[in-house]
């Protein structure tokens, strides 16, 4: 079976995206929602927030990059689980104004986790 790496979507008006059906499984530990480096917004499976973000972020209180990244990556993060139903997750309005979202986005995979951007970015 062929792995998606990108997908396009339109938000509802409740603001939920719905992930393809190919890649629920991969959601199944539920999902981490974030700021992105740069004005994009960061989508990963819970299982890989926990083992690979988490443990990243806990260094050194007192080194000021990873204070910088524990609040880039905690401002406005949000977990949720899939809807069961269609496989859908609500992104929080604070978090799209953030990527310049306003309904369409662009969904890219980059390693482990997914990168949502507009239509538009140039990133």
């Amino acid at each position: 079976m062929a792995s998606i790496d990108y997908f396009e979507r339109k938000l509802d008006d409740k603001r939920r995206l719905t992930i393809p059906t190919e890649l629920r499984n991969e959601f199944a530990s539920g999902v981490v929602l974030t700021r992105g480096f740069n004005q994009y917004l960061h989508l990963y499976p819970k299982q890989v927030w926990d083992r690979e973000v988490e443990p990243a972020l806990g260094g050194n209180i007192l080194e000021e990059k990873i204070a910088d990244l524990n609040v880039k990556f905690r401002r406005g993060k949000t977990e949720a689980e899939l809807d069961q139903k269609q496989g859908r997750v609500t992104i929080e309005q604070h978090l799209l104004d953030y990527a310049g979202i306003d309904r369409e986005l662009v969904a890219v995979r980059a390693g482990a986790y997914w990168r949502i951007i507009s239509p538009n970015a140039d990133v």
